[in-house]
């Protein structure tokens, strides 16, 4: 834990009691704050009474004496309308903060110098952010690596000299960061995502450019017109940029090209690492998320040869593109974390043939946009809600099959592959569907892919990779 010192001995109000706003006012109490808790929820409230955390209805507080409310970062900051603990903040002046801004204001009153690696984006954060994290530790490197992938940023051990910080950061989190100060700060791309939280694509842009725009170096990814804008504003405002790209080459930046990554200088072109052959680093997106690494490595002054010896050992993120079993010449790749279409997309581009297990709970627009990959499915095998809706788009374009459920998709798939005469075959979850019919996260339909393909009788030539 990082105890929260800055507000030691005033008043702090505390809205949103899920896991990481739990952590948050653990650290804050930890740091002699006056914290009071408060949640919509009554069982979290109970649960945060239980732990010995002062808990009180915020509609009741004096907010005469209150230094600043924090906001858990899922709780409506703006839109669709602001939450109601904001309104009352807001009308006596009271500043609205989150846990990623009181862990910059601890880091910069406890070791400025502890380098922290933030990275946002709208795809591949979650694998950047673990990209990074598993370098640096393989360089031997005290490396701390959480925020919005998993362990909340302030459950992380104390600022210290030589202890790097790796923090995947929401824009909901940026939103309550108003002094967030990386060393590296990394932004990825941008698509539509969380519009309803931030009103329209300008503003969700304007928020995920503030990570970059307060960092000492920049890592912009430019695949994207809007993010390469934000590139371009950084050079003017004369901060040092580095422009990354997975889909297009770069006159001065980092990119991948043909499974090798290229840095460029005045258009000169030097071949830093090899991709081809990491499997979980496959596709032009993960080029793009290499790119990433590389260039955040490399402005800690980490030597290149090194990043691309690192490189190698890279095992994946889990439920991203993970390739959990090799039969044969059969992949088994769980991509569980792809709950929409464009996400689905960066997987389905990895591959050249592809037997498909998608469906679940669909998003708006369905997979009717990922008509360009539809020449490398062999067979799609849907499941659940959307199987109906997408085997509307599929017919008389792609063969599918009506599994039903996630074990049965994966018997169908393998029993159809192995018929299959290609050189490489991927078997592959990636639903382009939220998950929330047949399973309560991504995970646990990650977890059951894995299961249902270890279940299967054994094809004589099995490559256990996870």
């Amino acid at each position: 834990m990082i105890p929260v010192t800055t507000f030691e001995g005033r008043k702090v109000a505390l809205f949103g009691l899920g896991g990481s706003g739990l952590a948050t006012a653990r650290a804050l109490k930890a740091g002699g704050a006056d914290v009071v808790c408060f949640d919509d929820n009554e069982a979290r409230v109970t649960q945060a009474a239980g732990e010995g955390l002062a808990t009180q209805n915020l509609r009741d507080l004096d907010w005469s004496d209150v230094a600043a409310l924090v906001l858990a970062p899922g709780v409506p900051l703006t839109h669709p309308v602001p939450h109601w603990s904001v309104d009352l903040a807001r009308d006596v002046g009271v500043e609205i903060v989150g846990d990623v801004e009181l862990f910059c204001r601890e880091r910069r009153k406890q070791c400025p110098a502890a380098p922290l690696i933030a990275i946002t984006g709208t795809n591949g954060k979650s694998t950047t952010t673990a990209l990074i994290a598993h370098l640096l530790k393989a360089l031997g490197r005290d490396v701390q690596l959480g925020g919005n992938i998993g362990t909340p940023v302030l459950e992380l051990d104390p600022p210290q000299p030589g202890r790097h910080y790796v923090v995947e950061c929401s824009s909901y989190q940026i939103d309550l960061a108003p002094t967030l100060d990386a060393t590296v700060g990394i932004h990825m791309n941008l698509s539509p995502d969380h519009l309803d939280r931030h009103g329209s694509m300008e503003n969700y842009a304007a928020i995920k450019e503030r990570l970059v725009a307060g960092a000492k170096v920049a890592v912009v990814g430019v695949d994207d017109r809007l993010s390469s804008a934000i590139a371009d504003r950084m050079e003017l405002a004369r901060k040092p940029v580095c422009r990354i790209a997975g889909e297009k080459e770069l006159t001065n930046g980092i990119y991948a090209r043909h499974g090798r990554l290229i840095e460029a200088h005045d258009g000169s072109q030097v071949e830093v690492a090899l991709l081809g052959g990491i499997d979980s680093l496959r596709g032009d997106h993960n080029g793009q998320n290499a790119a990433a690494a590389f260039a955040a490595l490399r402005a800690l002054e980490i030597p290149a040869a090194q990043i691309a010896e690192a490189l190698k050992t890279f095992p994946g993120l889990h439920h991203r593109m993970e390739v959990v079993e090799k039969k044969g010449r059969i992949l088994y790749i769980n991509d569980s974390k792809a709950t929409n279409a464009d996400a689905a997309a960066r997987a389905l581009a990895s591959f050249d043939r592809i037997y498909w297990i998608a469906g679940g709970r669909a998003k708006a627009g369905g997979i009717s946009s990922l008509d360009e990959y539809f020449p490398k499915i062999a067979k799609t095998f849907l499941i659940g809600e959307a199987a109906q809706d997408f085997a509307k788009t599929l017919d008389g374009r792609v063969p599918f099959k009506i599994s039903g459920t996630l074990n049965q998709a994966v018997q169908d798939a393998a029993a159809e592959a192995a018929e299959d005469g290609a050189e490489e075959i991927a078997i592959l979850l990636s639903p382009a569907c939220a998950s929330f019919d047949q399973f309560p996260n991504f995970e646990l339909r990650g977890a059951a892919f894995v299961d249902a393909v270890r279940a299967l009788p054994n094809s004589g030539n099995t490559q256990e990779v996870a």
